[in-house]
């Protein structure tokens, strides 16, 4: 109120001057005219206002607006009336004094009379005065007041305060039966859950619970479904922060709001305080170049602080999540701190079938969809690509009209997903003949080569960036990779630059991520597992790498130019041979990669079975001797 009240002086201040003066604005040289026009003129009244030039006044009889253009005659030779001023009018006089206008008001026996002025002389100051009080009563009001639109405590209170989101415990509506595919990690938790429930069980032998739990694993395999799991299984309130809201531009802020964030944690014990992507936080402190950053690490430091304080007798359980371990603080993993670290990897075929349950829950099914068959071809997806799959199958069927989702709409959905969206792009002949060649060499390869997975799918369909797609599924759950495996491979990825060759006796640009994928695969062969004899058994990385994506991260290479050079030769030998060897193997089945061409140019699209009927049955993949 103290704030609108002194607008509200400050906007009369500047409205007075001009209340009750209403009426049309006309010019002055009118305003003479019609002073000036016939015996008496046409001016009833004048009033003057005191320290300025404007004038208002009555006419005695409004004349014509001289703003409006004269009328032109209509069809039947009548006159439209012109348009009249109102009665009242108000102009200004000119800066150059008008030493001639009271004579002739007094000899046109126009009354007239001053107005005085709406203020003083000290009417800026006492403007300015009011300004800066409303300013300072504004910043007061808005510091003092007990609600604030941001969180309890004013504008300043709710800076510090943590954003953790508080979830009571009627809330929580996921429970270990909505986390499917994770069995080791629920048993990991399941004594969270129970210390939470029954904490005296552990604390009469004597028994510590961890204060921090770690989830580590890739993206999308349910580490943030899982901590919420842990709540509602608990029945306790569960608080969720993300890492990347403790820092801000202010130094200090970020401790402010882990203490704040503690504070209410300890408040609501038991309970589980859930941070997630840590990392964003937690990073190795002092690392980068020219240092570290003062704000981070003052957070991180005031976590690895909180996390001290905590007795045994508070019953909060902090959980955190990271796809990025390798990054943290070696001190936020000591025990004491985050004394367990739960690895969370992509489903089994089991736990794949399970998410899929799950995840069609509320999808009508038709008859012919089998949950065990989409889980055997989706090796290697995550809980979140399970859910997209099932998304995507339901958005499908649903374009079409169809009531229940059936198999060919799963099908849709796991090659939007594999291999991208379908592109309205129209290639001319010859292109569309390289693209079909091309991707029978992949696909003839790959049949071929008993190491490699069976083919799945060929089209020349282009989908995602690519003009064609060669997708292999694999037929079983795989955690290691043999050296004559990842050769295999490299057949595998030139073997469609190969057939362009051979057919077409040039190359295209089609081939670039081809290449792409031969180089990184022979460099992680010849640098980092050790497969080539010229290098030996060494490791030499050239950045650091992701430790669930296997992508490279930063620059860090720390070897001699020399054995850089072996580096670059052996990755050369390696793609090389392979590309020679696609040949070889294309040449000799010549009539095989003709075939497998016409029937893309004809088809577009071919599956396996359209593909045994062409090639054969496959021979069968030789198993590794044990030595």
């Amino acid at each position: 109120m103290l704030v609108l009240g002194m607008l509200l002086a400050v906007g009369l201040i500047f409205v007075l001057p001009y209340v009750g003066s209403g009426g049309s604005k006309v010019d002055y040289s009118f305003f003479r005219s019609q002073l000036e026009s016939g015996d008496e003129g046409n001016i009833k009244s004048v009033v003057f206002f005191e320290g300025n030039n404007k004038i208002s006044g009555e006419w005695k009889e409004p004349p014509d607006d001289p703003a409006e253009k004269p009328a032109e005659k209509p069809a039947d030779d009548g006159k439209k009336a012109p348009k009249k001023l109102p009665a009242r009018f108000v102009t200004y006089r000119p800066p150059v004094d008008d030493k001639d206008l009271i004579p002739l008001l007094q000899s046109r026996n126009v009354p007239y009379q001053t107005e005085p002025a709406a203020w003083g002389p000290g009417a800026s100051l006492i403007v300015n005065m009011l300004i800066v009080l409303a300013v300072i009563g504004f910043v007061w009001f808005m510091l003092r007041r007990s609600a604030d639109p941001l969180g309890p405590g004013g504008m300043a209170g709710s800076f510090i305060r943590s954003p953790a989101k508080r979830f009571a415990p009627s809330e929580q509506h996921n429970s270990f039966d909505d986390v499917a595919g994770m069995e080791q990690s629920k048993r990991e938790l399941q004594e969270v859950v129970e210390f939470l429930k029954n904490p005296a069980k552990f604390q009469r032998l004597g028994a510590q619970i961890p204060k921090g739990v770690l989830l580590m694993g890739p993206p999308g395999t349910g580490k943030t479904l899982l901590a919420r799991a842990t709540a509602g299984e608990a029945g306790v309130p569960f608080f969720s922060i993300n890492g990347s809201e403790f820092i801000q531009m202010f130094v200090g802020v970020g401790a402010s709001r882990v203490r704040d964030m503690f504070r209410t944690a300890k408040d609501s014990a038991p309970c589980i305080l859930f941070i997630d992507e840590i990392d964003a936080v937690g990073r190795v402190r002092g690392a980068g170049v020219g240092g570290g950053h003062d704000e981070r690490e003052q957070t991180l430091n005031q976590i690895l602080s909180e996390m001290d304080g905590f007795t045994q007798n508070e019953a909060v359980i902090v959980l955190a999540a990271t796809n990025r371990p390798d990054v943290l603080d070696p001190a936020l993993l000591r025990p004491g701190r985050f004394d367990r670290h739960v690895p969370i990897d992509r489903p089994t075929r089991t736990g794949r079938v399970g998410i899929l349950k799950v995840h069609t829950r509320k999808v009508p099914l038709a008859d012919n969809v089998n949950l065990e068959t989409i889980a055997t071809g989706t090796i290697g997806f995550s809980g979140a690509d399970l859910r997209n799959l099932v998304n995507e199958a339901a958005l499908n069927a649903a374009r079409e009209g169809k009531t229940q989702v059936d198999a060919d709409d799963f099908d849709a959905a796991k090659d939007r997903v594999l291999m991208g969206p379908k592109r309205e792009e129209i290639l001319n002949d010859k292109e569309r003949a390289m693209t079909a060649y091309h991707e029978a060499g992949h696909a003839l390869v790959a049949w071929l080569l008993p190491d490699l997975d069976p083919v799945h799918k060929v089209t020349i369909v282009p989908r995602g960036r690519a003009l064609g797609v060669t997708q292999l599924l694999a037929d079983e759950e795989r955690h290691h990779i043999g050296e004559q495996r990842l050769h295999s491979n490299l057949v595998l990825a030139m073997g469609g630059r190969a057939a362009e060759k051979l057919v077409f006796d040039e190359y295209s640009a089609g081939a670039e991520n081809d290449i792409q994928q031969a180089t990184d695969i022979a460099r992680r062969m010849v640098a980092h597992w050790g497969m080539s004899e010229a290098i030996g058994p060494l490791a030499f990385h050239q950045s650091e790498e992701h430790p669930f994506l296997g992508k490279e991260m930063h620059e860090m290479r720390q070897y001699s130019e020399q054995t850089a050079h072996v580096i670059d030769q052996e990755m050369q030998r390696f793609v090389n041979e392979a590309s020679q060897r696609a040949t070889e193997i294309l040449a000799a089945h010549r009539d095989k990669l003709e075939q497998i061409a016409q029937a893309l140019l004809e088809r577009e699209m071919l599956d396996r079975e359209e593909i045994t009927a062409i090639l054969g049955a496959r021979a069968p993949a030789v198993a590794a001797k044990a030595s």
